[in-house]
């Protein structure tokens, strides 16, 4: 029981460190990880918050999702801000 308390106040005091827009999202989402970890056994409790993970890193709406949609909209951008300048040619020594 005391390993259980001092692992919800360090998850409670990580929280209380983020932005406020990101805590409440975090409170969810550890409020999810606690269900899972109370309706399952420990091992299948932990395939399925590794599933989640993963699903939230590569998934469609994941963090690599996000990070190559960013990269992709970011070298747009820069495509399409970026003035051509033209150089005249030097004539040739002959």
């Amino acid at each position: 029981m005391l390993f259980e308390d001092m692992r919800q106040a360090a998850i409670d005091d990580f929280i209380s460190t983020l932005p406020k827009e990101r805590q409440q999202r975090m409170r969810r989402l550890q409020w999810r990880i606690d269900q899972e970890r109370r309706n399952r056994s420990p091992l299948s409790a932990c395939v399925k918050i590794s599933s989640m993970m993963w699903e939230h890193m590569v998934g469609p709406q994941g963090l690599l999702g996000y990070l190559q949609g960013d990269i992709k909209h970011k070298q747009q951008e820069d495509q399409q801000q970026a003035d051509v300048l033209e150089f005249p040619l030097r004539p040739s020594r002959q």
